[in-house]
């Protein structure tokens, strides 16, 4: 019996040696299923390995926004942007431009500081092979891969909408001066304001435009005006920037003696593309009168078509509608200087000037 005992201790000792191997052996079977877990990681890699290079021509004004949207739709995919700012120099531009094409950048986006300069980086960075967008300007003379932009144009109308209503008020026809203060003519985004303003002006023959060059000069503003409204009975004013023109036109009108606030006599309308906080500031306050706002932070779509190029897909031509967004309908067209994004502009009035949707009042 004794015996019988002991032959059965050995048994369920070999047993619970058994099941304690058996145990053992199951313990890889979880550590081979942790590469299930890391096969996840190509993918967040993927995402993260995408790097834009944005260049800003500058930090003042809208600039700082027109960057931070680049920068905000970019990470929300999970991309990485490197910026730098040119600070007004084309020179020191292309030379950022040549250090993103040294790092293998995916895609470079840049407001360029000169238009034409902008041409010879481009060469460079379809030699690499990188993709080259353009926010804000389109270059002249060479075609990138897209261009985001207001639609210039139509702001420009919008002004000069706005003025004709007021001197077709104040004569009871269309009929008086007004002063166009332009950008830099170098550039299409003052071509097209100008175009747009002139256009629709050149229907109104009883109306003088005197217009004078600034290239984004606060200073030319200013002189402008008091070269202008000091010889000349001005009844209205358009700025291609009331970002850059707002504070200093009514400091020279001040300085003259013509300093009115709306609805007073001799009061000069203010109109101008932009819509930035000076001028809704002024709208407000009753000394500027309209302002073509254009849609600042949702310049940093453009990152949704650089995912296309990558995922290889083209641009469409057509209108790009989204519910709710200032901006739309856009217009996608093919230009001699490639694909251009062209946003819709809001006409802002003492009606609406008020609107938190507005950038100027952000």
């Amino acid at each position: 019996m004794k015996k019988n005992l002991t032959i059965l201790s050995v048994i369920a000792i070999a047993a619970m040696l058994l099941a304690a191997c058996a145990s053992n052996t199951a313990a890889p079977a979880a550590e081979e299923a942790a590469p299930v877990a890391e096969e996840a990681a190509p993918a967040e890699e993927a995402a993260a390995a995408v790097v834009i290079g944005y260049g800003a021509p500058e930090l003042s004004g809208a600039q700082g926004q027109i960057m931070q949207g680049l920068v905000d739709h970019s990470e929300a995919k999970g991309w990485e942007v490197v910026t730098t700012n040119a600070d007004f120099d084309a020179e020191a531009q292309a030379n950022q431009m040549d250090d993103f094409i040294s790092m293998g950048v995916n895609a470079i986006v840049t407001v360029p500081v000169d238009s034409q300069a902008i041409c010879s980086s481009v060469a460079k960075a379809k030699e690499a092979g990188i993709a080259f967008y353009t926010i804000d300007r389109a270059p002249i003379g060479c075609a990138v891969d897209m261009t985001v932009q207001s639609d210039n144009y139509l702001a420009g109308k919008q002004s000069a909408e706005a003025i004709v209503a007021f001197l077709t008020e104040k004569y009871g026809e269309a009929k008086g001066t007004v002063l166009e203060l332009q950008g830099d003519l170098g550039q299409n985004v003052a071509q097209l304001r100008g175009g747009g303003f002139n256009d629709y002006m050149a229907d109104y023959p009883n109306v003088e435009v005197i217009s004078k060059p600034t290239e984004w000069d606060a200073a030319k503003f200013s002189s402008a005006t008091l070269d202008v409204a000091g010889s000349t009975d001005v009844d209205a004013i358009y700025m291609h920037s009331d970002s850059v023109g707002t504070t200093v036109v009514l400091a020279a009108l001040e300085q003259l003696g013509k300093k009115f606030a709306r609805g007073e006599e001799g009061h000069v309308f203010l109109a101008g593309v932009d819509g930035s906080p000076d001028a809704m500031q002024a709208i407000r306050d009753g000394w500027s009168d309209q302002a073509s706002s254009q849609p600042i932070p949702d310049f940093g779509i453009i990152a949704d078509w650089i995912e296309k190029k990558l995922a290889g897909e083209e641009p469409v031509e057509g209108e790009v509608i989204q519910e709710g967004a200032l901006w739309s309908p856009a217009t996608i067209v093919m230009t001699d200087t490639g694909y251009q994004l062209n946003l819709a502009t809001t006409s802002v009035t003492p009606d609406n000037a008020d609107s938190a949707a507005l950038w100027g009042n952000n």
